[in-house]
């Protein structure tokens, strides 16, 4: 299989929305523990600082931070908390942190999706149809025999691929025209975002992770995506003890040894879970070093690469916006 055309592919048509809980010892008490997108935030038990990162400042614009001096880094750091300081009153509450999450997560992905739009739709039409997105994306295939077409890589081929993305696509076109608008589109771009495509969601997790294909998914179906052993009998390190034991804490809930649909969408869609809430008050927990549940300036900035990257924290991604600082 052509690996780097298969990355390329598999990056643009399928959205990866799984979860873990809190490895053991880290961060006790963290407002995540039950975060359902906990598996990019502590990706092999190690927590990702870079999810953090984008989170505060968007993946796209996070990205300019790493090459910044930690001085710059701060310095424009500061600037974003004058900002999100919106009473000017030298704090910054849980409301305002979750605010300004909320608005860079939008700008995140109408930059995404405009990106892709005129990728697509260079003349800037109203619609993008399925035929000329098939085109572009998935175009090679028809040069492809049976077994180049049906061959797997990490458990996905190009033939699957395409199916997934058809299903996407279709839940996405709310008036069923097989044409998508912005809105359709940015729904099938990003469809963890809208409240429309939970069960595409729900459907694509428990496709990723029930290899069996029984419908359900056992705790080594759920080990197994976050964690492969390197050789035969190796035993499985502490965090890992911890994820099977908050498999069957937090997400089995009826004791059965596997999650159900039902369970599945409890942890993946779940309702009442607000994850720009829970980011906010996590970071406000890293950061707060008084404990009066909001932040000043100052904690921010001696936390500096909590929120943000810099070329000394070699973790990645930030705000530089020349046009804004």
């Amino acid at each position: 299989m052509r690996t780097g055309i298969f990355l390329l592919v598999a990056a643009a048509a399928i959205s990866v929305v799984a979860a873990s809980s809190i490895p053991a010892g880290e961060l006790i008490n963290d407002p995540l523990e039950h975060d359902s997108l906990h598996d990019r935030h502590f990706e092999g038990g190690e927590h990702n600082a870079q999810y953090d990162h984008e989170a505060f400042l968007g993946a796209d614009e996070a990205k300019k931070f790493d090459e910044l001096t930690p001085e710059e880094s701060k310095r424009r750091l500061g600037l974003i908390v004058d900002r999100i300081d919106e009473d000017k009153n030298g704090f910054v509450t849980l409301a305002e942190l979750k605010n300004w999450i909320k608005y860079t997560q939008r700008r995140y992905i109408d930059e995404d999706v405009g990106r892709v739009w005129r990728q697509h739709n260079p003349d800037n039409n109203a619609t993008i149809g399925w035929d000329v997105y098939r085109k572009t994306v998935y175009g090679f295939m028809d040069a492809l025999d049976k077994e180049e077409l049906e061959q797997e890589e990490h458990g996905v081929s190009y033939k699957s691929m395409l199916k997934r993305d058809r299903r996407r696509w279709a839940v996405a076109d709310q008036d069923l025209d097989d044409q998508l608008t912005r809105e359709e589109f940015t729904a099938f771009l990003h469809p963890e975002e809208h409240p429309t495509m939970r069960d595409v969601v729900l459907q694509e997790t428990t496709e990723d992770l029930d290899k069996d294909k029984d419908g359900k998914i056992s705790v080594d179906e759920y080990i197994g995506d976050m964690y492969r052993p390197s050789t035969e009998g190796e035993e499985e390190p502490e965090w890992v003890l911890s994820e099977r034991e908050a498999f069957s804490k937090h997400r089995d809930l009826d004791g059965d040894g596997y999650l159900t649909e039902t369970e599945i969408r409890q942890w993946i869609v779940p309702n009442d879970f607000d994850h720009a809430e829970s980011e906010a008050k996590h970071l406000i927990f890293e950061a707060d070093v008084d404990h009066d549940e909001q932040l000043t300036k100052e904690e921010v900035l001696d936390k500096y690469d909590v929120f943000v990257g810099s070329q000394a924290t070699d973790f990645g991604e930030a705000l530089a916006r020349h046009d804004e600082f």
